[in-house]
């Protein structure tokens, strides 16, 4: 097994697209209680505040988004047609954002993930928000927890791989801003189509 170097929570204080292309390459990780599950983060798209139209945050302030107004490093999770999207908030001292895992390439426990989505083709396991949930059995449970701490079970932990960052405007919003904000590792065969 490869040690453990989480990511701590300044990693996640920082502008919501750096933190996007910083995650490329990092591991998820969720502790079950005899095994673990993981995969290399390969694809995110960052969500800002009020002035970006495809965040869930672009009405303000409400109850099913008030996590990305808040700490740094915490998950957002909410649902788009029946499926999770698991989040993690992150931004600077006083703005509003939050990343999104697109897809992750599976690294570990995947025969557990392939029960959980029940599909044979390992390349369509993790290669899409909703996918990657059902995979690793993410729901809204673990809305609010820090995925800095060894202790919750999800965290991301650091990645050391070399890669090469592709980008392209997010997927499946109907309004987006004019700049690129989807980012993802290119040739890795787990992104999303």
């Amino acid at each position: 097994m490869i040690p453990i170097e989480i990511l701590g929570i300044e990693f996640y204080e920082r502008d919501t697209e750096t933190v996007s292309k910083k995650l490329l390459g990092k591991r998820l990780i969720k502790r079950l209680s005899d095994t673990f599950l993981e995969g290399i983060i390969v694809e995110t798209e960052a969500y800002y505040g009020i002035d970006d139209p495809a965040s869930r945050a672009y009405h303000g302030v409400k109850n099913y988004n008030k996590p990305m107004w808040g700490e740094p490093g915490r998950v957002f999770i909410y649902n788009v047609h029946n499926n999770w999207m698991f989040n993690v908030v992150a931004h600077k001292p006083n703005q509003v954002g939050a990343v999104l895992i697109r897809a992750v390439q599976p690294t570990r426990g995947v025969n557990l993930m392939e029960k959980n989505r029940k599909v044979e083709n390992p390349l369509d396991l993790t290669n899409g928000p909703g996918k990657l949930t059902k995979a690793f059995g993410i729901d809204k449970s673990l809305m609010g927890i820090l995925v800095a701490s060894l202790r919750n079970e999800v965290f991301i932990a650091n990645g050391k791989m070399e890669l090469e960052i592709g980008s392209s405007h997010r997927i499946g919003v109907r309004k987006d801003l004019s700049r690129n904000l989807r980012f993802f590792i290119k040739g890795n065969n787990f992104v999303s189509k």
